[in-house]
């Protein structure tokens, strides 16, 4: 097989619960000037979750081309394949996604060579050209030096070398990417606070809602069948079950409460599922398709961000806050400054530190979902933020950089 044989593939499969979605884009661009193809490199799969690259870019996917280029496939226990390269329709076939294949055993270097020979070969095939190279990991700089795009983005949604397994390089690769980006924009406040001290145009675009959507919620409609039998009252968390899930938080919850119903909804990533606290009122259901979040939030009577006070968090906007939110779910959280800030702040929701302080805080956050002025102070905020927005303000900042290099 050669580098560029394409093979067959299968329909998209469900998007897993992490985070959020959008399954109708409308954004529109507002002025006349059409947006250049767009190639985005990303360490997070488009089929894993659907959350903020999924939300933006499937929106650009309605005004131009939009190619995907993920982390390449390893095919562990096969040291002699011929690397080959495969691509995966999504948005109606206006967004592709762009995998290289590579055998067990290459040396790093020797295969970011061999990636970056492979998209270079793709991308003349596809006559991709003046295009916006919008990145969410540094690393990828490896396999894409080569390429002159007439606008380079750097949506920086986490502080990535903070995250378990970070690579050496990721910092000293990320104060590149700075210096090649001409826009640098994040995905929450503190991050914000924090590049924009790195980079001489950074812009904050904090974490948004599809509030219809999770707005779902708040119509009556039956239980999921894995959720059904669980009693009242149940407090909920939905996302990745990683590094940052305050693990004790969770079981002291549970031993502290035993007539509250812990439920938690995802996937678990990089860390042992032995390590989960375990209990007769402690349920994991594993990771769900974002068309059902609505569903489970519905038989919820708190929900909650149970994040854990360490580095992987230090800088996170959790986007399941306006979610939440959005489903008329009163929320309590650990203190994750850019939760805090704004909603903590604004009385919309509860914030704790210690297990006990959880503890009284979801007693109150009980009583909040039959507050109606509690869930209009939500709906004023929340009328404030959409995807749409966001999008639209960073095609603005970006439209207004390719007319300056045009000029």
């Amino acid at each position: 097989m050669s580098l560029l044989d394409v093979p067959s593939y299968a329909p998209a499969p469900a998007h897993n619960t992490p985070s959020d979605a959008s399954p109708e884009a409308t954004s529109e661009v507002t002025n006349d000037q059409q947006l250049p193809d767009l190639v985005c490199f990303a360490h997070l799969h488009w089929d894993f979750v659907w959350q903020r690259p999924q939300h933006l870019l499937s929106r650009f996917a309605k005004q131009t081309r939009v190619f995907y280029v993920e982390e390449p496939c390893t095919h562990w226990g096969d040291k002699t394949m011929e690397p080959w390269l495969e691509i995966k329709d999504r948005e109606e076939g206006k967004l592709k996604i762009v995998v290289v294949h590579l055998p067990e055993g290459m040396a790093e270097e020797a295969a970011d060579q061999t990636q970056a020979a492979i998209l270079d070969d793709y991308f003349k095939r596809e006559k991709i050209q003046d295009f916006i190279a919008w990145y969410y990991s540094p690393m990828f700089l490896a396999k894409s030096r080569q390429f002159r795009p007439a606008l380079t983005i750097y949506d920086c949604m986490d502080e990535l070398a903070n995250f378990k397994g970070a690579h050496p390089e990721l910092r000293s690769r990320e104060q590149e990417l700075f210096r090649k980006a001409q826009l640098v924009f994040t995905g929450g406040q503190s991050l914000y606070e924090a590049k924009t001290k790195q980079h001489h145009s950074a812009h904050a675009f904090p974490s948004s809602i599809d509030k219809a959507h999770f707005g779902q919620a708040r119509k009556a409609a039956a239980d999921p069948a894995d959720q059904a039998g669980i009693p009242h009252p149940r407090v909920g968390f939905f996302g990745v079950v990683d590094e940052r899930l305050d693990i004790e938080l969770l079981g002291q919850l549970a031993a502290a409460r035993p007539d509250w119903q812990l439920v938690i909804i995802g996937p678990v990533v990089k860390i042992d599922p032995a390590t989960l606290p375990k209990g007769d009122n402690i349920h994991y259901l594993g990771g769900k398709d974002y068309k059902e979040l609505p569903d489970y939030l519905r038989g919820w009577d708190v929900a909650t961000l149970l994040f854990a006070d360490n580095e992987s968090t230090k800088f996170i906007s959790p986007t399941k806050t306006p979610e939440y939110l959005a489903a008329g779910r009163p929320v309590v959280s650990t203190p994750i400054r850019d939760v805090v800030r704004p909603y903590g702040e604004l009385g919309l929701v509860h914030i704790a530190a210690t297990a006990p302080e959880f503890e009284q805080a979801i007693e109150k956050a009980l009583q909040d979902g039959a507050d109606p002025a509690w869930l209009k102070r939500v709906d004023e905020y929340l009328d404030t933020i959409s995807w749409d927005q966001t999008w639209q303000g960073m095609v603005d900042l970006m439209q207004a950089e390719l007319k300056k290099a045009q000029a």
